[in-house]
Formats: C-alpha cells, structure tokens, sequence
C-alpha cells in the first residue's frame, strides 16, 4: 500500500493519526462538526498541532463539544476555562464558543440540523481543491456565520474547518488517501 502522505503531516504521530483517519473525511454528525468548528475557531494565530495536542483537554473542558451544555456556560464556567491549563485560555475564544454554540443550534433549528446547513453551501457534494488558505465557497459561509453571529469564523478559519470536515478534499495527488 502506499503510504505516501500530504506534506504536512510530517512524522510527528498526532498529524499522521489525524491525516490519515480524520482530514478530509466527509463529516455528518453535529457533535462532531461543532468540535471541530470550536476547535479551528481557537487554532487561530496558533499551530493546529497545539490544537490536536490539547484536543482531549478541550473534549473534557467543553463537556465534549455538547453544544447544548455549552450554549449554557455562564461567568463560572469560563473562569473555569479561562484557569484550565490544559486548553488555550483566550477569554475572546472562550466567549465566543459559548455565543458560537448558541449561534449553531439557532441554525439547526432553522435548517434541521447544522450538518443540512453546512453541507448545502455544495449540495452534499464533496469539492476537489487545489491548497488555498481561502476559496470564494469559504468566504461566502462565513460571511454567512458572521451575519449569524458567530465570531472568530473567518474565511482562513471556514476553509480549514471545511477541510477538517470533508467538505474541501485536498489530499495531494501523490498522497494514499487521494
């Protein structure tokens, strides 16, 4: 088999794990798309390998990514996070997760779910792109987020998430997963 992978998983262990079982595979289930957008919300100005290195942290912190526990957190709990050594403690990050958490579950109540929601931008379909940090599809649905309320969703940030959900294929042409 070829293991060829995309460049930039590297060696390091946590990359090729999630190269090659996560990025890129096409994503339905709501808890798991409001992780990730948690989790490429705060990866922002950061490497995502800090991210996938404190990912459990953030699975216990954020009551795993239940989105309605989170739309509920109050001062308490993000002076919580905001102590948790184990997540990144940016107040701006933390806030905006809960309002973002608030922000998802008014879409799935509009659209079923925020999986019909995302996944309609292409009518289910999957789009084989070249590696952008930004596409026109990206910087419409968080122009889309952005009018909705959520913070921290900016083109860059939209189109790693879609990327980490499945929606964007980039794996390269020599890599086992293309």
């Amino acid at each position: 088999m070829n293991t060829n992978r995309c460049n930039w998983a590297g060696d390091d262990e946590t990359y090729i794990k999630y190269h090659d079982e996560e990025w890129g595979v096409p994503t339905h289930d709501d808890r798991e798309l409001f992780e990730m957008l948690v989790l490429e919300s705060f990866q922002a100005g950061l490497s995502w390998i800090t991210i996938l290195k404190k990912r459990e942290n953030f699975r216990k912190a954020f009551d795993d990514f239940d989105v309605e526990k989170v739309a509920e957190y109050g001062e308490d709990k993000i002076e919580e996070l905001r102590s948790n050594e184990g997540i990144i403690r940016h107040k701006g990050k933390i806030t905006s997760s809960i309002s973002n958490a608030q922000v998802f579950i008014e879409i799935q109540k509009e659209f079923g779910s925020f999986d019909e929601y995302i996944w309609g931008f292409t009518d289910g379909e999957i789009i084989k792109a070249e590696y952008l940090t930004e596409s026109d599809l990206s910087k419409s649905i968080s122009k889309d987020l952005k009018k909705r309320g959520m913070k921290f969703v900016g083109p860059t940030i939209i189109y790693s998430y879609l990327e980490s959900i499945g929606v964007i294929d980039n794996h390269q042409e020599d890599c086992f997963k293309y």
